[in-house]
């Protein structure tokens, strides 16, 4: 009897194992549809640059030829055209020859960095296009409405806690399933059935665990209430990128995460930051010959990217704030701040000069939004987001198969807990209240598996007790 119960025993997982295990099946079991919603909407986020550069070919390109005239006459054209006598929010200049102006204005019923654009032909003056633009990267309105449904479902705050849920739960499955792999990876024999697909989802789970990190982090960094604690973390440590400081009564310059520097957010590309909308009444009024004196004056700093925008003073005490928007490789985000009287740099912010941490935060931000490295980051992100959908797939095709299938080894996480030994329950119950600090919408979605698998084991237990009576 004692040889079949050491055995039994050697059969058994450890109990640390076993919790891995049954926490990465509730997290595959109850995110798995949150998680499968981000990867086939990141999917078609990632192939939306060339389906625009088609479906609004007529508003970013002309056929136009010749001598493009000054910004002033160009914007003159987009504000009689829009009917608007304020300054534009924003303007950039055509990038290349056949390209189009784009020049943005503020109004009441834009929502937040949302702009009205005007495509203007610098050649002609020709209005090419009228739409809605999204975020610092401007984004068209395709890829916006793809971005929100993305990043909140089209739910505004209260569906951002469903990508939040997803990217705060992904890195732990993508571990977990890791170390199962791992511990299972010198088993050579020959499997079929439920143990096959087994064989695969793990096989596929390592391959992809790299890329599955990386969404998982980047995509924390957007989150509503793990993100704000990531922006307090690289603000403490100094990872956030340097923006230049627009006040002219307090000019020292600031980082991005910072508290009060959400309008240089480097997330803003993918989501809501501060908004211009506002200020539109309060916009002092600069003229559009100022835009050219603007360009002019950046270009003499050493502004030299093709892709750029400028922002005019939002009141009489800043100034002009000249960016490069180029995300492509290699980047090219340098900015600077110029007076709005003498066009004087009075404050600048060059890529080159930030802290590495700074650099690898931009690059991330880059690489998860498939802008980097063009057409090959966009088929990268594909491949790993078409890997995720995969393993949700087998993951419930596995569940399915084995919903009814006894076994000898702890089916719960109560009952694995109950039997571990005083320090290792202190040791779980740290670790669950650090990363539920941390993570909030993960501490919450824990205390929720906590109570399913508590009234599972209960059930469990009423079970036993009525077969042995």
């Amino acid at each position: 009897m004692d040889t079949v119960s050491a055995a039994t025993d050697r059969r058994q997982p450890p109990l640390w194992v076993a919790l891995i295990t049954r926490l990465h099946f509730y997290v595959g079991l109850f995110v798995g549809p949150f998680l499968l919603v981000a990867a086939l909407s990141g999917i078609a986020y990632a192939l939306t640059p060339q389906l625009e550069n088609w479906l609004y070919h007529d508003a970013l390109t002309t056929q136009s030829e010749g001598e493009a005239q000054p910004l002033a006459r160009q914007i003159a054209a987009a504000q009689v055209a829009a009917g608007i006598s304020t300054s534009p929010a924003a303007v950039r200049p055509a990038p290349a020859p056949g390209a189009t102006t784009r020049v943005m204005f503020a109004g009441e019923g834009l929502g937040p960095s949302e702009h009205r654009a005007l495509f203007i032909d610098p050649v002609t003056l020709a209005v090419r296009g009228d739409m809605t633009v999204y975020g610092t990267s401007g984004v068209l309105p395709l890829r916006t409405a793809i971005d929100q449904f993305h990043r909140s479902l089209l739910l505004g705050d209260t569906g951002r806690l469903y990508s939040e849920l997803a990217a705060s739960w992904l890195w732990i499955a993508a571990l977990g399933g890791g170390f199962l792999w791992w511990r299972r990876r010198r088993t050579r024999r020959q499997a079929a059935g439920p143990q096959r697909l087994r064989q695969r989802h793990a096989t596929l789970g390592a391959v992809a665990l790299i890329g599955l990190l990386f969404f998982s982090a980047t995509g924390l960094t957007w989150s509503q209430w793990a993100g704000g604690n990531i922006a307090q973390l690289r603000h403490a440590w100094g990872w956030g990128t340097p923006s230049v400081s627009t006040d002219l009564a307090a000019p020292a310059p600031t980082a991005e995460g910072s508290a009060g520097a959400a309008p240089g957010d480097p997330h803003a590309a993918h989501h809501a930051a501060a908004s211009h909308t506002g200020m539109a009444a309060s916009r002092p009024a600069s003229s559009p010959a100022d835009f050219d004196l603007a360009l002019a004056a950046a270009r003499a700093a050493g502004i030299d990217a093709d892709s750029l925008e400028i922002v005019p003073p939002n009141s009489p005490m800043t100034a002009w704030k000249i960016r490069e928007i180029g995300r492509g490789w290699p980047t090219q985000v340098d900015q600077i701040a110029l007076d709005p009287q003498t066009f004087t740099v009075t404050d600048r912010a060059d890529f080159a000069t930030s802290p590495l941490a700074a650099k690898l935060t931009r690059w991330g931000i880059d690489l998860h939004m498939g802008v980097l490295f063009g057409l090959p980051n966009q088929l990268a992100l594909v491949a790993f987001a078409s890997c995720l959908v995969t393993l949700i797939c087998w993951g419930y095709a596995m569940w399915w198969r084995r919903r009814t299938a006894a076994s000898r080894e702890p089916q719960t996480l109560t009952a694995i807990f109950r039997l571990m030994d005083r320090r290792s329950r202190l040791v779980v119950l740290l670790v669950a209240a650090a990363f539920g600090y941390a993570l909030p919408v993960m501490g919450v979605s824990l205390l929720l598996f906590v109570a399913v698998d508590y009234l599972h084991w209960r059930a469990g237990v009423r079970q036993q007790v009525a077969q042995t009576a």
